[in-house]
Order: structure tokens, then C-alpha cells, then sequence
């Protein structure tokens, strides 16, 4: 039983995603973000059993159901739920039915969106001086019913903070129950919505007037309703607000593999990421070219990387052949950007040389002319690559040898995803190729008159020559040609007006 915490994924404990890493079986709710989801090994069966108000997609009993034939069978089940589990969900039922069937389980408490909720609105549920103590209560307890289990005169009369969770549908009756037993008009009152992730909003009142305010601003379910002297302090300490891509939709179009770093990097900024992979990257067949390649290792005297997805095929290629980067040690190693280079030593082998143009153009002006010729020259990459770098050295009188090791393919992306991305504030290119299959995928939904509304975010020159030429608008290109790079140009574009 593990609790997820409040839905920004990074909150998840350190025992819940050791244990998420080791399941078997999954069974995670509605408000689990699916990035917890990618943690479970890919062999594990992930099961949905999610439920919305009045609307459960999976009874209770079922769910009851699927964890007793699951442990039965001694699999290692991971019950994944928003928040804790043991707080205003059905998880004590649900290890009561364990316990009674005689299945060993285990409790991982979650944060509880009772307190980090607010704290992500800047809110701390307690605070000297205005309140010791503070109460919990769920919002599905009908105020009018007169069997309510809720003691509504001590919540009223109480000068602790109140924080109540689902309660957006009866807040009118929450609202009236504590004025009529007392609870003054001008108390503050804040309800937060999708709390501590991107899309988090806060709308802030009294009892007097936060029905409508509610009302006013659309404002729905999920959410958390704050009542209490504590609210006040929001204006002083909110900090989500504050980062510079906050309420900002960025879409990520580098291959899955290769943009969890810069999802986090945007996330950590206050974006809401959309993951919408325009490549794949598929390592090409054993080739003759790739045969002679392996077996002359120690024939070249430079080896060029012009990407982390080359190195990346390079050291899976010499690995399968059983050799290792002892045979490149006459050669010189030039890696084309950080990320590039940390590849390389990640593999064990170190760099010589790091242009400090990332273009790859730039390596032609480290090395010389006379530095190259009658060099050989390998170049291992994508087999649909510019052209540029080969042609220089080669006029540059070297021997050079391009051998693709992987193809960049196109993706199929569901429709609903490219809704989202039509939405977004800006959408990130890492490479010309990113650009491209990102347009082809719009010409083959019929959109391609909607590429003009696309704002572009750029690594850098030739990525932005490909954008223009797509019909994308260019909106920023990063000054340093690295994913870094994109990220800070987007964070300094994070005041400017959104779509």
C-alpha cells in the first residue's frame, strides 16, 4: 500500500519508488501522475483503477477483488494511491481485506495533500501566533444531511485551521454551516486546485464571498479548501508562483529516452511538460560498414561524436562485438557539446577535444586544415544526417568515414496529444530532425494549417533555419547550443505573455 503523495511526482517516498521499482503488479488510481508509472519495470502489469465522483470506473469490490487474486498468487503488488493511504482513502479497507484473507502487506505513508497542498500555495497549515492545531475533513460529507457524521458547532466554534479535501461541490453548504454556528464572515479561505502540480490554482476569499469567487473563476475539482487566519499569509510566502515558467505549457519533442533531463529541468522551472516524441531512435542492422569499422578500430586517428545518441550506439556496437575503448587509444576524441562529452565518459572514455561551438561546424575551425589531412577520420551517427562536417574534412585533404549506426524514425502521436501540443505556450526542438517529423506528423493529421500557430523554441541555428523553413513561428533561440541552453532561454522568455 503505497501512497504517491499529492500528485507532483517527486514527492513520492524513497520506499515507495524502491518498491514501485521492484513490482510485479500495479494498481494505481486516477490522480497518480504516469511518470510514477514509467519507475515499474517494463514487464510489470500496470492496471488502472481509477475512480471520479459518481462515476466509478472500478468498484471498490473489484478493486478489493484484483489485490486478493494478485497476492494469492504471491506476486509483489504495489496499490498505488494519490496522497496517503491511510488518510481519507479507502486504503484501511483495503488492507483489512488483506489482513482477513491472510496476505502479508506492507503500509508506505504518502505527504497527504492536507498539508503540502496548501504549503505549495504558500499556506502553512499551522503557524505561532495564529494557530497551534488543525483539522482534517473530507468534503464528501453532505452538510444538509441531518445524520451527518461531522460535529459542525466545534468545527465552527474551533480557531484552528480547517482543511478540507474533495469539497468544491459542497462548499456553499460547508460555507453556510459554519456561519450559522458561528464562524465569522471575514474568516480567509483559500481553494486550491490541482495543488503541487503545474496547472496548481489558487483562489483566495473569506466565507463572505468565496462561493462566488469560486463560481467566478471556473475553478474545478480536484481541490482543497483552506478555512483560517492562515490563508492570509499567502501573499507573503507563495513560491510556486514565483518560478518563471509557472502556468507555462511546454511541449518536448526529444526522444523519450533521451528528455527526462530536460522534463525535469523544465518542471523544476513550473511548466506543465507535455511528452510528445517526434523521433524514435531504432539502432540500424549489422552493416559491412560497421563491420570494417569494428575491425579497424585502431586504424583512426580521429573519431568524432556529434551527438550522445552516436556514443550511445558506438559503445552497444563495440560491446557486441567484445571490444572496448582501449582500441581508440591512438585515436583523438572530439565530442561535439557537454552532453555529448559526458556520454563518452560515462562510457569510459574521455574526450579530447570539446568544441566550444556545439555546431558541428565548429570542430573544423579547432582542428585546421593542416591538423586533418591525410587523417582518418571517423564519424559514427544517424543515417540521415547533414552533410556539412564530412564534405569540410574531406576538402580538408582527411579520409573520412561515416558510418550510421541508428535511424531517428518518426512517431505516431494519439490525436488527444496533438490537441495538447496545439494548446502549448511554446514547443522545444533539439534538431532539425525533431522539426521535420514534427511537421510531417501534423501534414499527416490534416493540420498543416496549423503549423503557423506553433511557437518554436530553438537549440540554436540550423534547428531555427529548419523551423522558418516548416512555417513554425520562432519564437526564442537558446545563445549556448545545448538542452541547458533551451531551457534557460525559456525560463528568460517566462514573463512574457503566454498563448
Amino acid at each position: 500500500m503505497v501512497g504517491a503523495g499529492p500528485g507532483d511526482p517527486g514527492l513520492i517516498t524513497i520506499r515507495g519508488l524502491r518498491l514501485l521499482e521492484r513490482a510485479e503488479v500495479v494498481l494505481y488510481d486516477r490522480l497518480v501522475d504516469p511518470v510514477l508509472l514509467d519507475a515499474a519495470p517494463s514487464s510489470a502489469e500496470l492496471i488502472y483503477v481509477g475512480k471520479r465522483t459518481a462515476a466509478h470506473t472500478v468498484p471498490q469490490d473489484d478493486i478489493n477483488r484484483l489485490l486478493l487474486e494478485h497476492g494469492r498468487r504471491g506476486r509483489r503488488v504495489v496499490r498505488l494511491k494519490g496522497g496517503d493511504p491511510f488518510i481519507f482513502g479507502r486504503g484501511g479497507e483495503e488492507a483489512m481485506t488483506l489482513h482477513e484473507a491472510g496476505i502479508p502487506f506492507e503500509v508506505v505513508p504518502g505527504i497527504s495533500a492536507g498539508y503540502s497542498v496548501p504549503a505549495y500555495a504558500g499556506i502553512p497549515v499551522t503557524y505561532r501566533g495564529l494557530t497551534s492545531h488543525v483539522t482534517f475533513v473530507t468534503g464528501h460529507e453532505d452538510p444538509t444531511k441531518d445524520s451527518a457524521a461531522l460535529d459542525w458547532d466545534k468545527l465552527a466554534s474551533g480557531v484552528g485551521t480547517l482543511v478540507i479535501f474533495m469539497g468544491v461541490k459542497n462548499l456553499p453548504q460547508v460555507v453556510q454551516k459554519l456561519k450559522e454556528r458561528g464562524r465569522p464572515g471575514d474568516t480567509p479561505v483559500a481553494l486550491i486546485q490541482q495543488g503541487t502540480l503545474p496547472g496548481q490554482r489558487t483562489v483566495v476569499g473569506c466565507l463572505d464571498d468565496i462561493v462566488d469567487k469560486v463560481r467566478e473563476s471556473g475553478l474545478r475539482p480536484p481541490a482543497i479548501t483552506v478555512i483560517g487566519d492562515v490563508v492570509s499569509l499567502r501573499e507573503q510566502l507563495s513560491w510556486v508562483e514565483q518560478r518563471p515558467l509557472f502556468g507555462r505549457r511546454v511541449v518536448v519533442t526529444r526522444a523519450r529516452a533521451q528528455a527526462l533531463g530536460q522534463i525535469d529541468r523544465l518542471r523544476d522551472l513550473g511548466a506543465e511538460v507535455i511528452a510528445f516524441p517526434t523521433i524514435r531512435i531504432e539502432p540500424v542492422e549489422r552493416s559491412r560498414e560497421i563491420s570494417a569499422m569494428l575491425e579497424g578500430l585502431s586504424r583512426y586517428q580521429y573519431v568524432i561524436f556529434t551527438s550522445a545518441n552516436a556514443v550511445a550506439c558506438f559503445f552497444e556496437r563495440i560491446g557486441e562485438a567484445g571490444l572496448d575503448v582501449r582500441r581508440l587509444h591512438q585515436a583523438t576524441v572530439v565530442a561535439v557539446g557537454p552532453k555529448t562529452a559526458a556520454a563518452c565518459r560515462a562510457g569510459g572514455l574521455q574526450p579530447d577535444l570539446i568544441p566550444e561551438d556545439f555546431v558541428g561546424e565548429g570542430i573544423l575551425e579547432m582542428l585546421g586544415d593542416s591538423e586533418v589531412k591525410g587523417a582518418r577520420v571517423l564519424i559514427p551517427r544517424a543515417r540521415k544526417a547533414r552533410d556539412l562536417l564530412p564534405r569540410a574534412l574531406s576538402a580538408a585533404g582527411a579520409v573520412v568515414e561515416v558510418v550510421p549506426l541508428y535511424d531517428t524514425l518518426p512517431t505516431e502521436p494519439e490525436e488527444r496529444a496533438v490537441r495538447r501540443v496545439l494548446e502549448a505556450d511554446y514547443v522545444t526542438f533539439t534538431s532539425s530532425s525533431t522539426v521535420k517529423n514534427f511537421a510531417d506528423l501534423f501534414r499527416a493529421q490534416g493540420l498543416e494549417e496549423r503549423l503557423g500557430e506553433i511557437r518554436a523554441a530553438s537549440i540554436g541555428p540550423m534547428t531555427s533555419e529548419t523551423v522558418r523553413k516548416e512555417g513554425l513561428q520562432l519564437i526564442v533561440e537558446a545563445r549556448e547550443y545545448t538542452v541547458e541552453g533551451l531551457v534557460q532561454a525559456l525560463a528568460a522568455m517566462g514573463g512574457d505573455s503566454p498563448r
